[in-house]
């Protein structure tokens, strides 16, 4: 009978044998040298794929946030609005009514045989004379004309599509007239080449946020204006929505685990500070939202409406797309940190991923102000002609509410680094043995390995 002690194949090795052994069936998988915590075939090694979070940090990060997410629910049913209020008609600017035209025939004609106003002097007297066929509602198929001036920005094509506004109680023959260009082919076009492209790159991840722009876009327009619109404080509006659709756009985007659960934290919690600071920072400037011809349409529509909560519902929207960058980038930065170095502690990979994190802070507070500022193009032509000063300039309340909304946002965006690669390093080294430990492991592994080689060598 063979005495020499049975030892057990080493962990990884898939095949059961080791080199120069005749395999035994029932002998090798059935008493191996098991790492602990369940870091079995390889993993207790340092170069192994990091663990998932503890079940004990688990029940703790939901215990946050499922409470957090119910709340949401909550709000979103309290406050559905059930689209938006009804208002007396205006008549002017979108909230007129509208219909589908099509240019049917142009004619090249003289300003002066039309009795058109004089156009501009250098441009000539070179009119077009279309005629507009009525594409939509009831009066289908009616045709009217229109004198194109040749000093007017737009100019007409046969065959292109127009949008008409539509004046029910104006007499016969001056009920439609152009409003605008019917560019709903080009815009169309344009989301489908974007579509394809993120599918193409992003494969399924690219799919998951394409639904998710989709429920961004629905909770926006179904829940946030409608809601805002109806009367309900803009704050609180904004706080819910952006909530479902951070939320939303997370979970789907990157799926159900511990580190998504980080990033939504770290975003929840900056959201929180740009919402403090927005409100601390509307009211000591004296802002008012009141400052473009939007806002007065509709507050004279809605004038239950709090115009200054309007402003503090867009800063928070505003940067809630940035911040999702952010908070997400860094959790993965600090989870592949740990990937790298399983053996590193928290204070390491803090460090490491504030190192990351400042060149993140230097690039997007530039993009977020450089989206501002195009956003904002004609207010920054003020600085150009004015004449009482750049200073005062700035202090206007025309001005002075994007510097708020600008520096707000960046605000929350600076704060968002540091406490999301706090909370990243806190969850992705919880639970977790230390250095030693996995060296120890490590080192056992290949103790086992050369022990079970010399045994097999004796049985020889």
């Amino acid at each position: 009978m063979d005495s020499t002690p049975r030892t057990p194949h080493p962990a990884g090795n898939t095949s059961g044998r080791v080199p120069g052994q005749t395999h035994e069936p029932g002998h090798g998988h059935g008493h191996g040298h098991e790492p602990a915590h369940g870091q079995a075939h390889g993993h207790g090694h340092a170069h192994g794929p990091v663990e998932p979070a503890s079940n004990r940090l688990r029940k703790v990060i939901a215990a946050v946030l499922v409470p957090f997410a119910a709340a949401v629910v909550v709000g979103l049913v309290v406050l559905w609005p059930g689209g938006a209020p009804d208002h007396a008609r205006s008549g002017v600017g979108f909230d007129q009514q509208t219909r589908q035209g099509t240019v049917v025939r142009l004619l090249d004609v003289s300003c002066k045989a039309v009795g058109a106003p004089p156009a501009a002097s250098g441009v000539g007297d070179a009119c077009q004379k279309a005629t507009i066929e009525v594409a939509s509602g009831p009066d289908k198929g009616a045709t009217f004309t229109e004198i194109v001036q040749p000093d007017q920005t737009r100019r007409y094509t046969e065959g292109q599509g127009l949008v008409l506004a539509y004046a029910p109680n104006a007499p016969q023959g001056q009920r439609y007239s152009v409003s605008d260009v019917d560019r709903g082919f080009p815009l169309a076009l344009l989301a489908g080449i974007f579509a394809v492209a993120v599918i193409v790159v992003g494969r399924m991840r690219g799919l998951m946020a394409l639904v998710a722009l989709a429920v961004s876009f629905a909770v926006l327009t179904l829940f946030i204006l409608p809601a805002i619109l109806r009367g309900d404080d803009p704050l609180l509006v904004a706080v819910i929505g952006g909530s479902a659709i951070m939320l939303a756009a997370l979970y789907m985007c990157h799926g159900v685990n511990a580190r998504t659960s980080v990033a939504v934290l770290g975003t929840l919690c900056s959201l929180f500070l740009i919402g403090v600071l927005g409100s601390v920072f509307v009211g000591r400037a004296y802002l008012t939202g009141n400052t473009s011809d939007e806002t007065g349409v509709i507050h004279s529509l809605y004038p239950h409406i709090e115009i200054r909560g309007v402003l503090l519902a867009g800063i928070i929207i505003g940067s809630l797309g940035v911040l999702d960058d952010v908070t997400v980038t860094q959790v993965a930065a600090v989870w592949e940190l740990k990937d790298a170095d399983p053996g590193a502690s928290r204070r390491k990979l803090y460090a490491a991923g504030m190192r990351i994190g400042r060149d993140h802070i230097a690039s997007v507070v530039n993009t977020l102000v450089m989206a501002y500022a195009g956003a904002a193009l004609p207010l920054l032509l003020l600085f150009s002609i004015a004449r009482s000063g750049v200073l005062r300039v700035a202090s206007s309340e025309l001005v002075a509410e994007e510097i708020v909304r600008t520096l707000v946002g960046s605000i929350g965006l600076v704060a968002s680094v540091p406490l999301t690669t706090a909370l990243a390093a806190l969850v992705v080294s919880a639970d977790r043995r230390p250095a030693a430990a996995l060296a120890a492991a490590a080192s056992g592994g290949a103790r086992s390995t050369r022990s079970a080689g010399g045994g097999h060598r004796r049985r020889k």
